[in-house]
C-alpha cells in the first residue's frame, strides 16, 4: 500500500489553523484542539490500518507557516508486522520563521521478522522551535519477542536554512549486532529519544531542569547533551514503553511552557 498525507497550517489572527489537508487510506487527520481561544493547533494522526504491513510505503508532508504553533499527536502504538520484504516511511517537515512544532508519537513495536526504514527531513527557519521524539521497543515483549525483528532503521536530518545542524542515524539489526550486549541496550529493552532545537533559546538552564526531573524516575538510564546547534539531545533507556512515553510527553510540555514563558518575557 502506498499512502500519502499532506498538512498545511497557517495563522488566522492569534490562532493556528488547518489551512489544507490531503490524505488517502489508511490515514485520517482530526483537529483535537480543546481550547479554541489559545493559539496552538492540536492535530491527531490516525490510521484505519492495524499497523505497518509488508511493502507499505508512507509519505508524510507537513508545512508550518510563519508564526504558527502546531502539536501533533498519534492515536496508538505503531505496530510493524511480520514481513518478507520491507516497509518504509518518508516524513518532510517545513517550518517558517517563528513557528513551533512538537511531535511525540506513540512507541514503535516491531514484530518478529519485520523490516522498516524511516527517513525524516526537517527544515527550520529563523527562531523556529522544534521538539521531536521517538520511542523504539524491543517488540512484543510479553509474547517473548525480544529483538526478533530483522531491521529497524530511522534516519533523521534537521536543516537550519540550508545548513545541516543535526543528524540522527539509528540502525538496529539484532541478527548482526546483539542489542543486549555491552555498549548497546544491555539489560534495557526500550529506547526514547528527544531533541529540542531553537537558535535563540538559552538551553543550559533547561538542560539542568530536565536532568533534575529525570533523576527522580525509576528504572531508567539517561544522557543529555547540548547540540552543536543551539539545542538539546536526550536519550533514555528503560523497560516499559508507557513509562518512556509518559516521560517524553511530560518533558515536551515542560520545554514548550519554558519557551513560551521566555518568549512572553522578551515581548
Amino acid at each position: 500500500m502506498t499512502s500519502n498525507l499532506t498538512i498545511q497550517v497557517s495563522k488566522n489572527g492569534e490562532r493556528t489553523i488547518l489551512k489544507n489537508c490531503f490524505f488517502n487510506p489508511p490515514y485520517k487527520i482530526a483537529d483535537i484542539t480543546e481550547d479554541k481561544k489559545k493559539g496552538t493547533l492540536h492535530l491527531m494522526l490516525m490510521s484505519s490500518s492495524p499497523g505497518v504491513l509488508d511493502n507499505d510505503s508512507y509519505d508524510i508532508n507537513i508545512e508550518v507557516e510563519a508564526d504558527c504553533d502546531l502539536q501533533m499527536h498519534t492515536q496508538s502504538y505503531q505496530r510493524i508486522f511480520t514481513m518478507k520484504q520491507q516497509a518504509s516511511q518518508k516524513t518532510t517537515v517545513t517550518m517558517g520563521i517563528n513557528s513551533s512544532v512538537c511531535f511525540i508519537p506513540h512507541p514503535v513495536v516491531p514484530h518478529k521478522d519485520s523490516s522498516f526504514v524511516a527517513d525524516t527531513h526537517i527544515f527550520m527557519e529563523e527562531n523556529a522551535s522544534l521538539v521531536w521524539g521517538e520511542i523504539i521497543s524491543c517488540g512484543r515483549k510479553l509474547n517473548g519477542e525480544v529483538f526478533q525483528f530483522q531491521k529497524y532503521h530511522s534516519r533523521l536530518s534537521v536543516f537550519y536554512g540550508k545548513r545541516l545542524v543535526l543528524k540522527e542515524n539509528l540502525l538496529l539489526e539484532p541478527a548482526l549486532v546483539n542489542p543486549t550486549s555491552i555498549g548497546q541496550f544491555q539489560h534495557f529493552t526500550h529506547q526514547a529519544t528527544l531533541f529540542f532545537l531553537n537558535d535563540r533559546f538559552p538551553v543550559e538552564t533547561l538542560k539542568k531542569k530536565i536532568s533534575a526531573e529525570l533523576a527522580g524516575w525509576q528504572n531508567i538510564s539517561f544522557g543529555i547533551t547540548k547540540t552543536a546547534f543551539n539545542g538539546l539531545f536526550l536519550r533514555i533507556l528503560g523497560q516499559q514503553s508507557e513509562q518512556l512515553f509518559d516521560c517524553l510527553k511530560l518533558l515536551s510540555q515542560q520545554i514548550l511552557l519554558t519557551v513560551q514563558m521566555k518568549t512572553s518575557d522578551t515581548n
